[in-house]
C-alpha cells in the first residue's frame, strides 16, 4: 500500500509545475506529453472544434509546466485583445478606434513593463536621483516578450483593417498559446496562423520528413553543440575574463557566437518541426546569419520574426526611410535601441541594440555612396564582407553575453592587450573537444544549401527503421555529450 501511495505521489509531482525543472523540448517529460497530444490530436483530426480544443488545452498545460501560474497571464491577455480587436473593428469613428487601440497597446506594454523593466527603472532612479527605492520581488513570466508582440501586431493589423478579427475565442487563444512557439518564438502573425486552424488536418510524407529533420538537427544544435560549449568553456571565460589570455577570450567570443546561434535556431527548428507534425506551418526564423555580407543582411537572416516585426510595427510607423537620410538613420537607431531593450532590462542590451542601430545607419549611408560607384562584386570582396560583418556581430555579442558592462570591457581589454599564444599546448589538451565542437558548429552553419537539400531529399526516402536508427544515434550522442546539469535556453530569459 505504501509503495502504491508513493508511486501516486511521484506521478502527481511529475504532473505539477516544478520551478527547478520547467517543461521544455529537451525535458524527458516532453516525450510523454507529446505522445499523448499526437494520439488525441490524430484521433479527433476530422473534428475541427475538438482538434482545436485539444491543442489549446495541451498548449496551456505545457505553459503551466513551463511557468506555473503565469499561464493565467496568457489567458487574460488573450481575453483582453480578443474583445478589444472585435470592438476596434466595429467602430465607425476614428477617435473611438484609436482609443481602443491605445488601450490595447497600454495594457500589453504595461504588463511587459511591469514584469520586465520595473526593477531596472528603480535602479536608474536610485543611481541618478539617489532615491533609495527597494527593488520589487518580481518574477519574469516565460515568453511574455513574444506573446506581447503577437498581441500588438494583431490589434494593430485589425485597426488598419489588414485582417478581420477572429470571431471564435478558442482560435485566438490557440494562436497566442500554441506551445511550440509560445516560450521562445518565433513571433507569429495571426494572419498567417489562424487560417491554418480552419483547414483539414493534413500531414504529408514530406511534412513528416521535414519535421523530423528539423527536430533532430535542432536538438543536435541545442543540446549537443550549444550546451557542451556553454558548460565547458563559454560560461566561466565570460564570468572571469581577467583570469584568461586574449586568445582564450577571443575563442570564447567565437564560441558564444556559435552557442547563441545553435541554442536559439535549434529551439526554433524544433518548434517549426513539431508544428509541421501538427499540420501547421511556422515561418523559418534563421537563414545562415553568419553568411551575411552586411549588418543589414544579418538582420534579414537572424531572428527573422523579430526583425520583421520591428520593421513593420516600429521602423515604418516612425517614418522608415520616407523623410530624408537623417530621419532614416535616426529611425534605424531608435528601432534597434528599442530592440535591444526588448531583449532585457540592462544597459548591456541597450548598448548592444545601439551598436547594431549605429551599424545599420552607417551601412545605409555607405550603401547610398556605393550605389553611385557600383561595380561588379568580386568573390574575394564577398568573403571579406562576410568576415567583417561576422566580427562586427561578434563584437556586439560581447555586450550581449557579459553580465555587466565592466566585464564586457574587461573581455575586450584582454583580447586587445593580452593576445598571447603562451601555454597553447595545455590549452589544446584541456579544451581540444571544445575547439572541435566550435569548429563543428561553424562547419554545419556554412554548409552549402544544396547539400542540405540533398540530405533532406535522401531523408525522405528513408524507411521507418531508418528514422528510428537516426533517432537512436542522436540519443547515443546526447548521452555521451550530455552536461551534468540542463542548460536553459538563452532566449528563455527574454
Amino acid at each position: 500500500m505504501n509503495v502504491v501511495l508513493i508511486d501516486q505521489a511521484a506521478i502527481v509531482r511529475q504532473l505539477l509545475y516544478d520551478p527547478e525543472n520547467p517543461l521544455l523540448f529537451n525535458n524527458g517529460f516532453f516525450v510523454y506529453f507529446f505522445f499523448l497530444l499526437i494520439l488525441f490530436y490524430y484521433l479527433f483530426r476530422e473534428k475541427y472544434f475538438a482538434r482545436t480544443a485539444i491543442l489549446s488545452l495541451f498548449s496551456l498545460y505545457f505553459f503551466y509546466k513551463a511557468s506555473g501560474s503565469f499561464v493565467l497571464l496568457v489567458i487574460i491577455s488573450a481575453i483582453i485583445d480578443f474583445f478589444l480587436s472585435n470592438l476596434i473593428f466595429r467602430q465607425k469613428r476614428r477617435f473611438s478606434k484609436r482609443l481602443l487601440l491605445s488601450l490595447s497597446i497600454f495594457v500589453n506594454l504595461g504588463l511587459l513593463f511591469y514584469f520586465k523593466y520595473t526593477n531596472f527603472f528603480i535602479e536608474i532612479c536610485n543611481e541618478s536621483l539617489n532615491a533609495g527605492f527597494n527593488p520589487l520581488n518580481i518574477l519574469l513570466p516565460v515568453g511574455i516578450s513574444f506573446y506581447t508582440f503577437e498581441n500588438l501586431s494583431y490589434t494593430i493589423d485589425v485597426y488598419h483593417r489588414k485582417i478581420e478579427p477572429e470571431k471564435k475565442f478558442l482560435n485566438y487563444l490557440l494562436f497566442l498559446s500554441f506551445f511550440p512557439k509560445l516560450v521562445m518564438g518565433p513571433i507569429v502573425r495571426a494572419s498567417d496562423f489562424i487560417p491554418q486552424l480552419k483547414k483539414p488536418y493534413v500531414v504529408t510524407d514530406r511534412d513528416f520528413t521535414d519535421g523530423f529533420y528539423l527536430i533532430i538537427t535542432g536538438l543536435f544544435k541545442k543540446v549537443i553543440i550549444s550546451d557542451y560549449i556553454t558548460s565547458n568553456y563559454v560560461n566561466y571565460i565570460f564570468d572571469t575574463p581577467y583570469l584568461h589570455t586574449g586568445v582564450e577570450c577571443l575563442l570564447a567570443v567565437y564560441g558564444y557566437a556559435i552557442v547563441i546561434y545553435c541554442d536559439f535556431s535549434g529551439y526554433s527548428d524544433v518548434a517549426i518541426g513539431i508544428a509541421k507534425w501538427l499540420g501547421i506551418t511556422i515561418p523559418a526564423n534563421f537563414n545562415s546569419p553568419y553568411k551575411s555580407t552586411s549588418i543589414s543582411d544579418f538582420w534579414r537572416r537572424w531572428h527573422i520574426s523579430l526583425s520583421s516585426w520591428l520593421r513593420d510595427y516600429l521602423y515604418i510607423p516612425l517614418g522608415g526611410s520616407r523623410h530624408g537620410k537623417l530621419r532614416t538613420y535616426t529611425n534605424l537607431f531608435i528601432t534597434m535601441l528599442l530592440g535591444g531593450l526588448w531583449h532585457g532590462a540592462s544597459w548591456n542590451f541597450i548598448l548592444w541594440g545601439g551598436l547594431h542601430g549605429g551599424a545599420l545607419a552607417l551601412h545605409k549611408g555607405l550603401s547610398t555612396i556605393k550605389k553611385k560607384s557600383a561595380g561588379k562584386e568580386r568573390g574575394w570582396t564577398r568573403i571579406v564582407s562576410i568576415i567583417f560583418t561576422f566580427h562586427v556581430v561578434c563584437f556586439g555579442w560581447i555586450f550581449f553575453r557579459a553580465s555587466s558592462i565592466d566585464l564586457a570591457f574587461q573581455m575586450i581589454q584582454q583580447i586587445a592587450l593580452d593576445f598571447s599564444f603562451d601555454g597553447y599546448e595545455p590549452f589544446i589538451e584541456n579544451y581540444g573537444t571544445v575547439v572541435m565542437m566550435i569548429a563543428l558548429g561553424f562547419v554545419l552553419h556554412f554548409l552549402p544549401e544544396s547539400l542540405t537539400k540533398f540530405v533532406k531529399t535522401r531523408a525522405e526516402k528513408l524507411p521507418l527503421i531508418g528514422n528510428v536508427l537516426v533517432f537512436l544515434a542522436f540519443i547515443a550522442m546526447y548521452a555521451y555529450f550530455k552536461t551534468s546539469e540542463p542548460i536553459m535556453p538563452i532566449y528563455l530569459q527574454f
